[in-house]
């Protein structure tokens, strides 16, 4: 815990933070030793959730209402944090949608791409200035699955999480030498609100996806802090590892049209 405060202290800056994985990043970053800046929409959930940290821990917590997708997100971030350092950066808030590509609003997919691209990459390129000076630090990119397999009827959502995985792999090797480390995260399936929204029913799946198919929210949080400074990327879930492993295994990776059978046996019928 000492090592840990000592790279990524005082302060953790956490998006997303109002639920799912980012209120599990918070809760175990708090408990070890690093005060933590929850960011996302909803000022009274995340009121809560500090209030909650700051009673179950001896770290300190704040609580920053701010829409990442405005073009004055990052602006009032910096006023709340005022003169607080920022040592770890976890880009956990994303969006995505399910279905045809085209059948989707054009303006949702363009709010799906400033939240889970242009927004992390604004907050990377902040904070990451200001750990290199120091010489320490930590970023946590948060991917997916979907960025690694191609995922038709989530294309654009897949596409997004794939940048975030190269972005941080990329910057993983790139930043080694200043000190800071960097980590992308790529769970699959995860109990969240992001998972309710999406309206993703993996039942339907045969049985030998569908056991160990939904993560909580705690163990991919769990394993992100476990793999932050020891590797370029980690894939929560013994059966996502498989899964990932059997894609390498095939002559050509495995096809996108064999991904999207895969998700319609989980996507509503039509």
């Amino acid at each position: 815990m000492a090592r840990f405060s000592d790279q990524y202290g005082p302060w953790a800056l956490i998006t997303g933070a109002s639920s799912g994985i980012g209120e599990a990043f918070a809760h175990q970053i708090a408990a070890r030793g690093v005060n933590v800046a929850l960011v996302a929409r909803r000022g009274d959930r995340l009121q809560a959730i500090a209030n909650d940290i700051e009673t179950e821990t001896k770290s300190r917590a704040l609580a920053i209402a701010a829409d990442l997708t405005d073009e004055h997100g990052l602006d009032t971030i910096l006023e709340a944090l005022d003169l607080r350092h920022i040592g770890l950066l976890v880009n956990n808030a994303g969006a995505g949608q399910t279905g045809r590509f085209l059948d989707h609003a054009l303006d949702d997919e363009l709010a799906t791409l400033a939240l889970n691209c242009r927004a992390p990459l604004k907050l990377t390129h902040h904070f990451g200035r200001a750990m290199r000076a120091e010489g320490r630090g930590g970023i946590i990119m948060l991917a997916s699955i979907a960025g690694i397999l191609p995922s038709p009827e989530f294309a654009g959502y897949s596409a997004t999480k794939a940048w975030n995985r190269f972005f941080g792999e990329a910057l993983h090797a790139e930043l080694a030498d200043s000190g800071i480390d960097v980590v992308s995260l790529c769970p699959g399936l995860t109990q969240s609100e992001f998972f309710d929204k999406v309206n993703f029913d993996p039942s339907g799946w045969p049985w030998p996806l569908r056991a160990g198919a939904i993560l909580s929210a705690d163990e991919v949080a769990r394993a992100g802090l476990r793999g932050l400074g020891r590797t370029s990327q980690v894939v929560p879930g013994l059966s996502y590892r498989w899964l990932m492993r059997a894609g390498r295994m095939a002559p050509s990776g495995m096809p996108p049209w064999l991904t999207e059978r895969v998700m319609r046996l989980a996507l509503p019928k039509k």
